[in-house]
């Protein structure tokens, strides 16, 4: 979903979105309940621009949120590329 802001006007605007080039990149990290409530927060963001604009919001997954098919073989692999990912920082 996306939020646009113009004025004090909040719109909710609901994806899949075919392009993004257009946004300008940035980002808070959230955990909630929804998207719902999402939303909620985001609408009571301030404008982040002196002009119309938009807040695109995302999931993010977390391990658990794939339950049974996150197996042991792919969360050992997970591991080993987070591990050499921090190598390479």
């Amino acid at each position: 979903a996306r939020v646009k802001f113009s004025g004090s006007t909040r719109t909710v605007i609901d994806g899949p979105f075919a392009e993004t080039k257009e946004l300008i990149a940035g980002f808070w990290l959230w955990k909630v309940t929804s998207k719902e409530e999402a939303i909620e927060w985001v609408k009571r963001c301030p404008n982040p621009h002196n002009e119309d604009s938009e807040i695109e919001i995302r999931q993010v997954f977390e391990a658990e949120d794939f339950g049974a098919e996150f197996t042991p073989e792919l969360r050992e692999q997970e591991e080993r590329v987070r591990a050499q990912a921090a190598k390479t920082a």
